[in-house]
């Protein structure tokens, strides 16, 4: 027997063999692997790719090198040409100061230049401007001519006259008063016998003259050539056909050609300068590196397009050579891969699939399908597991699909290809009622059916058109549904021979709970008169919520008889009548109606509408809460309401509004202490319009802010010239409507009609009503605050006809309460309105406020105002409301008896 050393020995030995052996067929393996074909040849391909770029790059760097160096050669080549042509031009020019100045040193100053003209000497006034300038900067002597012009402000003079330097001065390129052409100064001082300064002589030269040796066959079209000084400035550069001056001088400092960038407009030049003996001036020559290296760059070009087609051509055959090598070992991986992928895919997603074979008969008609594949979605929407569907027939797991129309697309699609998309709502048992949507594809032999279930997204799109075609609040239908709903019933009793009746309704008193209660309290009120409506109607009718507090109930299938509907209006308005518990609060609301029958009072849903909402306004101006059936004459009133409303719209640049003034008297003395101002309109057409007829036009459309602006800054006027005219001081009284008062700028438009008229603030009396007063409580004190802060005085007008609690009315910053003229009217024989009159008179007295009567028109009730103590009056007893003049004259009167009295 073996040991046990022995026996673990021999295990060792045998997995080590075991592991060479892995390690051997391994390594066979990859040396196989790149034997074949489809390795191989790659491999080598890559090898020669890189052969071929790394020579090319090579030759292209060394033809980059070879161009480089050739255009600074180049560079350093015409810096040696321009700087002898420079240097040759300066040397004339310098020459030509020297002649001057000794032709000026020995025939003065107005004989030089004759002097050197008859000798020939004198330079053509073409190229050069030759001038001599005295100690005072004034020319004396020039070619040609110029004048006595000064130049004792130019650089060059008063470089000479501070400098006893016998050296020629060189300018920057300017213009000057002799001169107005760019030039340079080149000059040399004068002295006179005792060597001071007496002038200087100078040779004004084009700058372009510097640079006429440009060659564009050598330079291209952006070489450079040009000269600057000292002071880093250019005197002279040209660029193609571009001569220019004043710019930065390069930062290029020898000849050596370098690669610079220029600094005038940033291109790169092989640059070259050199500095020129004898004048503060430098030479510079640069190429542009775009036009030096264009030949290499082409030559570069060429070899990439050469490199890179045969890089291309042996790739395409390479990998032709490869695909064809490698194609029945890809084709079965792909489908390896595409029936793995397929799998993976169809258990994973949220959509059913039948692949199906089709069946055909003997005449070729697919006649049924069979289930050939499904995924695990299919098997929850048909209620069976995949081994029961593989190979059943379509039809017979699913019989409905023959008769519903699904069979037929299945075939259509099958013989005609394309793709078909539909929905339908399944009544298949597994999954009853639920909406499904299919894509239907061909296969070879068949097709492919994609379902979906989309039960959830068909909800959803139920709620949004269900949120568009009805209220948020109440759920009813909104105002696009009632029109199409109204539409559909026109049709139907079109083609029926029956009548439709529309309802529109408004809610009675909404408003007062909405300002009173709060918003939430009239949400809650419009979502309980909606039930009670809807609750009294039949199925077929229609209740809608078109706005705000109004509604539409459309009757269809009516009789033509417009009293067959009144018991159900009757019934409506009944409901709404009813109280309603608000907040712990019991609130009534009525509901006025306006009515209208198809075809009688219109035959679309326009006409319709419009008749029933001028009828609905009708019953509201015949004491409301009751319906009003539609007759023609309605409209009218509406016709005649735009016509007002389009009249008042340029009556105030027509002038035709006027201020009438009906005095206030004080009932114990009879004095006139102050007046109201009333507006009047006269028409063009309908002449005097009362102002019951158009002012709620004006606040409704909003004009009443600007008429209210003009009736304001027109009283005030009119106040401040009574009281510039001498005449006793009155109060001005205006009153101001509730949009005017819940205008954020009220206490800015009476600030500035009071400036501009010059009116003091204690004259003008502020109107308003307790009504308005109270829609926002907070904002209506603080607005009163600051006009009382101003000086301006407050009364409430209308008082007893509103609802504000005594605990408000001791907050308001007024001085005078109003009675109304309702409770004035009756007064000397309704105990009511007198119990009313005293009441607001001892309320008054009681919070320290003066108390005026509106309205008195007789002896009685005079007496009894006075009687009771009450402070004030204003009616036709005393005046009617009167034009400026007649106030005026009974001011005078007044004043006058007031004169007599006291006398």
């Amino acid at each position: 027997m073996q040991s046990q050393a022995e026996r673990l020995k021999t295990l060792a030995d045998m997995g080590a063999m075991a592991s060479a052996s892995a390690d051997k067929a391994g390594l066979r393996r990859w040396l196989g692997l790149g034997l074949e074909t489809h390795i191989s040849l790659p491999v080598f391909a890559a090898i020669l790719l890189v052969v071929i770029w790394v020579v090319t790059l090579r030759t292209v760097a060394n033809d980059r090198e070879a161009a480089h160096l050739a255009a600074r050669a180049s560079s350093q080549e015409m810096i040696d040409t321009y700087e002898a042509q420079v240097a040759r031009n300066l040397g004339s020019i310098d020459q030509t100061l020297k002649v001057l100045k000794y032709s000026v040193e020995l025939n003065g100053a107005a004989g030089a230049l004759p002097a050197l003209n008859r000798q020939g000497l004198l330079p053509s006034g073409l190229v050069f401007m030759v001038t001599v300038v005295d100690r005072d900067g004034r020319i004396v002597a020039s070619n040609p001519p110029l004048g006595g012009a000064s130049v004792a402000s130019q650089p060059f003079f008063r470089f000479h006259q501070h400098s006893r330097a016998d050296t020629p001065y060189v300018s920057q390129t300017t213009t000057d008063e002799a001169n107005p052409d760019w030039h340079i100064h080149f000059s040399r001082r004068l002295n006179d016998a005792a060597g001071g300064f007496a002038g200087a002589v100078v040779v004004a030269v084009d700058p372009a003259y510097f640079t006429s040796g440009y060659e564009r066959s050598r330079m291209g079209e952006h070489g450079a050539l040009g000269l600057f000084g000292s002071d880093g400035v250019f005197r002279a550069l040209r660029v193609g056909d571009n001569v220019a001056w004043g710019g930065g001088a390069p930062a290029a400092s020898d000849d050596s050609g370098a690669l610079v960038l220029s600094k005038w407009d940033g291109r790169r030049r092989y640059t070259s300068v050199r500095r020129l003996h004898g004048f503060s001036l430098t030479a510079i020559v640069g190429l542009a590196e775009s036009e030096q290296m264009a030949a290499f760059e082409q030559q570069r070009r060429n070899y990439l397009w050469l490199a890179g087609s045969g890089s291309a051509a042996l790739v395409l055959v390479v990998a032709l050579v490869c695909v064809l090598s490698w194609q029945m070992t890809r084709t079965r991986r792909r489908i390896r891969r595409f029936q793995e992928t397929y799998a993976a895919a169809s258990e994973a997603s949220v959509d059913a699939f039948f692949v199906m074979r089709s069946i055909c008969d003997d005449k070729g008609t697919i006649v049924d399908f069979v289930i050939e594949a499904t995924n695990t979605r299919a098997e929850k929407m048909s209620g069976m597991s995949k081994q029961e569907l593989h190979g059943q027939q379509l039809c017979v797991v699913m019989p409905s699909y023959r008769d519903n129309g699904i069979f037929d697309d299945l075939v259509k699609v099958a013989i005609l290809g394309g793709v078909h998309e539909a929905e339908w709502q399944s009544n298949h048992p597994a999954i009853d009622q639920r909406w499904l949507h299919r894509q239907v594809v061909p296969v070879e032999g068949g097709v492919v059916a994609i379902v979906r279930d989309i039960t959830e997204r068909k909800l959803a799109e139920e709620r949004i058109r269900h949120m568009a075609h009805h209220d948020e609040l109440t759920g009813l239908p909104n105002r696009s549904l009632i029109r199409d709903r109204l539409d559909q019933a026109i049709r139907h009793a079109r083609r029926n021979g029956r009548c439709v009746a529309v309802a529109f309704i408004d809610l009675d008193g909404f408003k007062l709970v909405n300002d009173g209660l709060g918003h939430n309290a009239g949400d809650e009120l419009l979502k309980v008169v909606g039930a009670r409506m809807a609750g009294c109607m039949r199925r077929d009718d229609m209740l809608g919520r078109f706005g705000g507090d109004e509604f539409v109930i459309i009757l269809a299938d009516q009789p033509d008889d417009p009293m067959a509907v009144a018991p159900v209006l009757e019934k409506i308005r009944q409901a709404v009548n009813e109280p309603i518990l608000l907040d712990s609060q019991e609130v009534q609301v009525g509901c006025s109606m306006g009515v209208v029958m198809y075809p009688r009072d219109g035959d679309d849903p326009n006409t319709l509408m419009m008749n029933a909402d001028a009828a609905m306004y009708r019953a509201k101006e015949l004491g409301k809460n009751a319906f009003q059936f539609y007759a023609r004459e309605m409209n009218a009133s509406v016709e005649e309401k735009l016509v007002l409303l389009e009249g008042l719209r340029n009556a105030l640049e027509c002038r035709q509004f006027s201020l009438l003034y009906q005095p206030k008297v004080d009932l114990r003395s009879g004095r006139i202490f102050g007046v109201e101002a009333l507006i009047r309109w006269q028409h063009p057409e309908h002449g005097m319009v009362s102002p019951a007829r158009f002012i709620a036009l004006a606040e409704e459309s909003g004009l009443i802010i600007p008429i209210g602006d003009w009736v304001l800054q027109t009283a005030c006027r009119q106040a401040r010239a009574w009281c510039d005219a001498g005449l006793p001081r009155v109060t001005m009284s205006v009153n101001v409507s509730p949009r005017q008062f819940e205008e954020k700028r009220l206490v800015e438009r009476i600030a500035h009609a009071l400036h501009d008229s010059g009116l003091p603030a204690r004259a003008l009396e502020i109107e308003v009503t307790e009504g308005l007063i109270m829609r926002d409580l907070a904002q209506s004190v603080g607005k009163m605050g600051e006009l009382k802060a101003m000086g301006v005085n407050l009364s409430i007008d209308d008082f007893g006809t509103g609802y504000s609690s005594l605990s408000a009315l001791k907050s308001f910053p007024i001085s005078t309460l109003k009675i109304d003229k309702s409770f004035v009217s009756d007064l000397a024989d309704n105990a009511g309105d007198q119990a009313i009159a005293l009441a607001v008179i001892s309320l008054g007295h009681r919070l320290n406020l003066r108390v005026l009567a509106e309205g008195v028109e007789t002896e009685q009730q005079r007496r009894f105002l006075l009687d009771n103590d009450c402070d004030e009056m204003q009616g036709y007893l005393f005046s009617r409301p009167l034009p400026p003049a007649e106030v005026e004259a009974l001011l005078r009167r007044q004043a006058a008896e007031a004169l007599a009295g006291a006398c």
